[in-house]
């Protein structure tokens, strides 16, 4: 059963938007079961660069989007991407070291909670603005 469904609840309105969250849920499950399957640390560490690629792939098509429109909270976002890949890149340094303890008693619940507020409080800001912009 996945960690963290994707729901309609989490829709910024923007189809392309909503793709690249469902991709980031689908990958935050993909973690988490290789986690708790007890995979090797390669495997894990694999998978948390797979998230990371996406993570940074994902948030410069975003900020393209923002500055597009001129967004006004494009700073805060910002900061915030940047916050959470820092955050990323540390994990995947545990992993890389074989730290599974480390990152099976705080990554899963970590992302979890990020997406949840990042994308359900966050990102929810930008719907009306792209809306009027012409990006659904």
């Amino acid at each position: 059963m996945p960690l963290f469904q994707w729901s309609k609840d989490y829709s910024v309105g923007v189809t392309t938007m909503d793709r690249h969250h469902q991709k980031l849920f689908d990958l935050l499950n993909k973690l988490h079961d290789a986690m708790m399957e007890g995979k090797a640390m390669a495997v894990v560490s694999g998978i948390i660069r797979e998230l990371l690629d996406y993570t940074k792939y994902h948030f410069g098509e975003e900020e393209k989007l923002m500055e597009k429109i001129k967004y006004s909270g494009i700073s805060e976002q910002k900061r915030a991407h940047q916050k959470f890949i820092a955050s990323i890149e540390d994990y995947k340094a545990q992993a890389d070291k074989g730290m599974a303890a480390f990152l099976s008693s705080g990554m899963s619940k970590f992302l979890t909670d990020w997406l949840k507020n990042h994308i359900g409080i966050l990102d929810k800001k930008y719907q009306k603005d792209m809306n009027d912009n012409g990006m659904r």
